[in-house]
């Protein structure tokens, strides 16, 4: 199976040694992403301003293979606390729309950066 590496001008910089996403196949799979800014690589202040840019830096990498998340299949949602699903929840409603991939959501003990939410995506072109 043929494997292409994707990494995203406008999306933060990975903080190891990882790329943005892997195409393979149909499908895309992307690394997961935190609420960091891509031209200052600081996170954004809370957890609605980190979700709305993880959400941001995602389409960035979607884009950068000719996606958007209309094409997303599956999604993997990673909380610092469980407590904020109802706020992410809500976000993430908007930024999909009628698109409704199958998804899980846990909390974890910690993130990245000390992040709050890092989100991760499967697509299919």
């Amino acid at each position: 199976m043929e494997r292409k590496t994707i990494n995203a001008q406008n999306a933060p910089a990975a903080v190891g040694p990882y790329c943005h996403a892997v195409e393979a196949g149909n499908f895309v799979f992307t690394s997961g992403q935190i609420g960091l800014n891509p031209e200052t690589q600081e996170l954004q202040e809370g957890i609605e301003a980190q979700t709305k840019q993880v959400l941001e830096n995602l389409k960035a990498v979607l884009a950068a293979d000719n996606l958007t998340l209309n094409d997303v299949i599956k999604t993997m949602v990673f909380l610092d606390d469980v407590n904020d699903f109802g706020l992410v929840n809500g976000i993430y409603e908007e930024a999909f729309g009628d698109n409704k991939p199958a998804r899980s959501c846990v909390e974890v003990a910690a993130l990245p950066k000390g992040a709050l939410i890092e989100i991760e995506v499967i697509a299919v072109k």
